[in-house]
């Protein structure tokens, strides 16, 4: 169902301009790369608006946040608005520290987001202003199940109505919502919260997805939590034939992402309309 997301990154590669954290950086550029974009990796606040300008779209993610790229990370925001290039918000550890919550609610007045995307602990913070994230990881008390599944797909729909982005939650059970919809995805695999980087990577995943459909935002980002989900299931299958570790489950996540089509995402897709 999203042949025509994954065929435009094909055909017209984004450029993905990300400000990013210094942990998952390389890993980051790799699956911009992998997925059918070209990564910029720039957050010097005197080249952030010029890079921006030739790029596609904007990617921020707080993950390693300092005074320097909170300015940056503004500059491009507001430049990437006025040339109505969609901007991805990755609000990584929101919830965790005053400093992290205060700018994502800063970023929040001064940009305007075309997605948002982050764990269940993160995007509650972000919409109550006040959360319990431990670290940069989700809280067990926040969990996504059956039992509250709706109720969240609600504060998702009615956040997307407050900040007009989609909102995409991600963990073992996926939700991308705007204001009218949701769709709920149940693709991915336990062993990829085992490696740093899988929700930074997913977060500019969305931005090379968005980059190339501008015009179908909340298509495009529920295609890249599926492809990302999906590339966690064949990585793994991969894995247990060559009685792999950790480290190895990386590089075939980032194979698996290089080989993604239409077909092999419509023959594992796992998504329901909410």
């Amino acid at each position: 169902m999203f042949e025509k997301i994954l065929e435009n990154v094909q055909k017209n590669p984004p450029l993905v301009h990300s400000i990013t954290n210094y942990v998952t950086v390389n890993d980051c550029a790799n699956i911009i790369l992998a997925c059918g974009g070209s990564p910029i990796m720039a957050d010097d606040l005197s080249e952030v608006a010029e890079i921006t300008t030739i790029c596609n779209s904007l990617v921020i993610n707080i993950g390693t946040l300092n005074e320097r790229t909170i300015q940056s990370m503004i500059i491009a925001g507001k430049r990437a608005n006025a040339l109505n290039h969609p901007v991805i918000l990755d609000p990584v550890g929101a919830g965790a520290s005053t400093l992290r919550t205060g700018t994502v609610e800063k970023l929040l007045k001064e940009v305007k987001f075309a997605v948002i995307r982050g764990n269940i602990s993160e995007i509650k913070t972000v919409y109550q202003g006040s959360g319990t994230t431990q670290g940069v990881d989700a809280d067990v008390n926040d969990a996504v199940t059956e039992k509250n599944i709706h109720e969240v797909i609600a504060f998702a729909k009615a956040l997307s109505a407050q900040t007009g982005a989609v909102i995409a939650i991600t963990g073992a059970t996926d939700i991308v919502a705007n204001s009218e919809g949701a769709y709920i995805l149940k693709n991915g695999h336990p062993l990829m919260s085992k490696i740093t980087g899988t929700g930074c990577m997913l977060t500019t995943v969305i931005g090379s997805y968005c980059g190339a459909n501008a015009d179908a935002i909340f298509e495009a980002t529920a295609a890249a939590v599926s492809v990302m989900g999906l590339c966690g299931e064949l990585a793994h299958a991969k894995l247990e034939n060559v009685n792999g570790g950790i480290s190895t489950y990386r590089t075939f996540l980032i194979d698996c992402m290089s080989q993604m089509n239409a077909n092999i995402l419509n023959g594992g897709l796992k998504i329901e309309r909410a």
